[in-house]
């Protein structure tokens, strides 16, 4: 039994996790996953974190870009070429977050669970969502930056993790087909969608 909450940045998805864990008596795994990783792969947790959200780093591109127009160009043979650092990372997340569904009674946050998880475990895949205006106040408040900023901030995370989704999986962030329920936070509020997804985790797995 996993819930797996993806989120849009400023929609509440972090904070929805932890109401469902204390509702549910899960165990809830945010940060928790990303040591797992972090340790695994020999690099600091803060920058396994950002690889959800960012786009790849300028030397990684390139080289993808030569081993496809100027293979000539690179000292390795393009099949030859070491897997880029990004990818490598993608697949120790996959082991943890497989790992972790292995254990059972979790919510798991972020990580591209859904798609890691897929067809293979007993899960509920929860994405929460809310208008883009709500998640740039919420985020302007939070980390204590004016409006432009926060869209700025919100509207990368946006478009970083459509890439990670679609580059990695070939899966559409935004498709709701790929997760059994999206929440709207905005209408719902924080305890709406927690009261949504705790009914139908019981509905799915009795009582617990």
């Amino acid at each position: 039994m996993i819930v797996t909450v993806s989120r849009q940045m400023g929609a509440g998805g972090g904070e929805v996790a932890r109401r469902v864990a204390d509702a549910l008596g899960f165990r809830v795994v945010d940060n928790e996953l990303i040591n797992r990783v972090a340790e695994r792969a020999g690099l600091p947790p803060g920058e396994v974190a950002d690889r959800e959200e960012r786009a790849p780093g300028f030397v990684e591109r390139l080289v993808r870009a030569l081993s496809r127009s100027a293979p000539e160009l690179l000292s390795e043979p393009p099949d030859r070429l070491p897997e880029p650092e990004e990818k490598s990372l993608v697949l120790v997340t996959e082991k943890v977050v497989a790992e972790v569904a292995a254990e059972g009674r979790v919510v798991l946050v972020g990580r591209a669970a859904p798609a890691v998880l897929s067809g293979s475990h007993d899960a509920l895949h929860v994405k929460i969502v809310a208008p883009l205006a709500s998640r740039i106040a919420r985020i302007a408040e939070r980390d204590g930056v004016n409006a432009r900023e926060a869209e700025g901030r919100v509207r990368e995370s946006d478009a970083n993790r459509a890439r990670y989704l679609s580059h990695h999986y070939q899966l559409d962030w935004n498709d709701p087909a790929n997760y059994h329920m999206v929440l709207n936070t905005a209408p719902l509020g924080l305890d709406g969608a927690t009261d949504i997804i705790v009914m139908r985790a019981k509905a799915m797995w009795g009582e617990m």
